[in-house]
């Protein structure tokens, strides 16, 4: 782990509206009205706002550069905030990119919504949604490595924030099924496909897999998802 991550997550500090690690529960793999975090202060429209440029200059300078070129001086220059706001909503740069990413699910979230998937079943959609996210994620290789590197790099101080980053993903994948109440084998599935797709990113990223190859083992990992409807026993 570089330095400056790990000595970013001893540093940790709580962000403003996020939840904590004693709050977390096991419910995390349920339809969206139960994905939200326990109940926390709001964020003031200002507030709100200036989170956004921070998350928005995180992305650009990962874009950019990478993991390392995200310096949490640069991104407070950049968002137009003092440093130590910034790390009062973000207590390390580990922390920031993970918020980043479920950031940019939550876009990619909103772009499947208005365009569906539209294959014939549910293995078949949720393969096409996710292909679809990791063609997004490819545009962007330096963005995408950043932001995994960030959640390799994760320690518990940083785990309310990887698991947002699980739910949203767990949310996109049940919508492109269709479910509003699934059982606990297709939730087991879905996180099986997660791991599946966090895997394949990695392996793509560090060359060790082809983009054709990446489409093979999701669409594989999908067939999971027949296995356990239960129309089909």
């Amino acid at each position: 782990m570089p330095a400056e991550a790990k000595a970013d997550s001893k540093n940790a500090r709580p962000a403003p509206g996020a939840s904590t690690p004693a709050a977390r529960s096991g419910t995390a793999h349920t339809r969206p009205h139960s994905l939200s975090r326990p109940a926390s202060p709001p964020l003031t429209e200002r507030q709100e706002a200036r989170r956004r440029r921070i998350l928005h200059a995180s992305a650009q300078l990962a874009s950019r550069g990478g993991f390392d070129a995200v310096q949490m001086r640069e991104v407070a220059e950049s968002s137009q905030v003092a440093l130590g706001t910034l790390y009062r909503y973000f207590p390390s740069k580990v922390h920031l990119l993970v918020a980043t990413m479920q950031d940019q699910l939550a876009h990619m979230h909103g772009t499947l919504r208005k365009k569906p998937p539209a294959g014939d079943t549910a293995a078949e959609r949720v393969a096409e949604t996710l292909m679809r996210a990791f063609r997004a994620l490819q545009r962007e290789p330096h963005l995408a490595d950043a932001m995994v590197r960030a959640l390799t790099f994760a320690d518990r101080s940083v785990s309310p924030e990887v698991d947002q980053v699980s739910r949203q993903t767990t949310v996109i994948i049940l919508d492109s099924m269709g479910l509003d109440d699934p059982t606990p084998a297709q939730l087991s599935a879905v996180r099986v496909i997660e791991h599946t797709w966090h895997s394949a990113l990695i392996t793509w990223l560090s060359g060790r897999a082809s983009i054709a190859q990446v489409k093979i083992d999701i669409e594989t990992v999908c067939r999971l998802i027949d296995l356990t409807d239960p129309s089909e026993r």
